[in-house]
């Protein structure tokens, strides 16, 4: 965690993820499969996973998607993927859970939302039946309470008893109440049934940045379990990076959060990934971790040749990105390097030596002629046509002789 966290939190194990306690902050991602179509789920959970996600969660809302996850982690195991797996249960996760034991056996992680686990009476029986569940099979789970299907109850309780007072609070303050309320009022009801405080994760899902930070603040100052970050339904393309950005930045900034999701509306025809990517970032960016070589590119300007160092900096970037699928496994440290792509002569020499691999192009009107540092020394001038694989040629030698294999440095632990 970043310097001055504040908010400790028992540690949840998840499969062979940590989350909370000393752990770093972990990535979740969700599948957007039928779960029961057991192919196409397989391979979305790959593609995940192999993007960085260290926990997927899918959906499981059907007799058929419960039968379905025994040949999902045996597909994945086949594969060699073993990332831990969350069922996501809505409304029958009792009966789906008690039906179907291979699932409930199977599954690393219950999300259990408190608002609609059930209704009237029967809430509470169904709540129990999913916790005994999680104690037999020694599952963690995550309560998971969302603003979208707030415990109506709860919340027209907290609204007439607010309406009573002399100097009643805003309808604002309540739902955050209400929020926070319902999530640690479950996590309690979970403790006193026998799950223990070391099994439980809370989030507090809402859409909007500043309703986030404040519920979340609430969270970290009223309890020690460890906390799930994601602002729901955030939005499509750049609305929702960046309003996920600024509202999770803000609580890990303060040390608030263990385990984080970026929850997108994928664009036509992209990659379901691009979640995975952008939660990597905003860590990455707070400097609380690194997933990948970290690329320096300038905006562009003016000075800059408008088309070829835009295609440099697209390729080098994607190159680095599709290389660490096996590099995360082959070399220890390689995800803490620094590569730059710089436009012009004004501040590309500069960024270049602050790199561990950098590469200054000449800018407008002249014949590509880039120098390419090395740890801070000019070790060669690239020239002609052919930069760009010269260049990507250049910064696999590098990544080869400079980081040492991850299996040898295992070893010596």
């Amino acid at each position: 965690m970043l310097l001055g966290s504040h908010h400790k939190t028992h540690a949840v194990s998840v499969g062979n993820v940590i989350i909370g306690g000393n752990a770093p902050v972990v990535v979740q991602s969700m599948t957007d499969t039928d779960t029961a179509d057991v192919n196409k789920t397989v391979e979305q959970v790959r593609l995940l996973a192999d993007a960085g996600s260290e926990i997927v969660r899918v959906t499981v809302n059907s007799e058929e998607a419960a039968a379905a996850i025994p040949t999902i982690y045996e597909k994945l195991a086949k594969q060699g993927c073993y990332v831990p797996i969350v069922g996501d249960f809505h409304y029958n996760g009792h009966s789906l859970l008690t039906k179907y034991t291979g699932c409930a056996e199977l599954l690393h992680k219950y999300r259990i939302n408190p608002g609609n686990v059930g209704f009237g009476d029967k809430k509470d029986e169904r709540f129990n039946m999913m916790i005994d569940t999680a104690i037999k099979y020694n599952k963690p789970i995550r309560i998971g309470v969302n603003w979208g299907s707030l415990d109506k109850d709860l919340s027209t309780r907290l609204m007439d008893q607010n309406a009573r007072l002399a100097n009643p609070k805003s309808a604002q303050e309540i739902l955050h109440e209400a929020l926070v309320l319902s999530a640690l009022t479950s996590a309690e009801a979970a403790v006193s049934r026998g799950l223990g405080e070391d099994k439980i994760v809370i989030s507090c899902k809402v859409s909007r940045v500043q309703d986030l930070v404040s519920v979340y603040k609430m969270l970290a100052d009223r309890s020690r379990y460890a906390l799930h970050l994601g602002l729901t339904e955030a939005g499509m393309g750049s609305k929702g990076i960046v309003a996920s950005s600024v509202a999770m930045g803000v609580l890990l900034q303060q040390g608030i959060g263990n385990t984080i999701r970026t929850s997108l509306t994928p664009e036509p025809n992209a990659s379901r990934d691009k979640e995975v990517i952008v939660s990597q970032q905003i860590l990455q960016a707070l400097e609380v971790r690194s997933f990948a070589p970290e690329v320096t590119s300038c905006p562009g300007c003016g000075r800059t040749t408008s088309s070829f160092f835009r295609v440099l900096t697209d390729e080098v970037d994607n190159f680095l990105r599709t290389k660490m699928t096996t590099w995360r496994t082959q070399y220890a440290g390689v995800e803490n390097m620094k590569v730059a792509v710089m436009g012009c002569i004004v501040n590309g020499p500069g960024e270049s030596k602050h790199a561990n691999i950098g590469i200054s192009l000449p800018g407008t009107g002249e014949t590509p002629s880039a120098p390419v540092f090395i740890d801070g020394q000019k070790i060669t001038t690239l020239k002609g046509d052919n930069i760009t694989d010269q260049y990507k040629q250049m910064i696999e030698e590098y990544v080869d002789k400079t980081y040492p294999p991850r299996e040898q440095v295992i070893a010596s632990i």
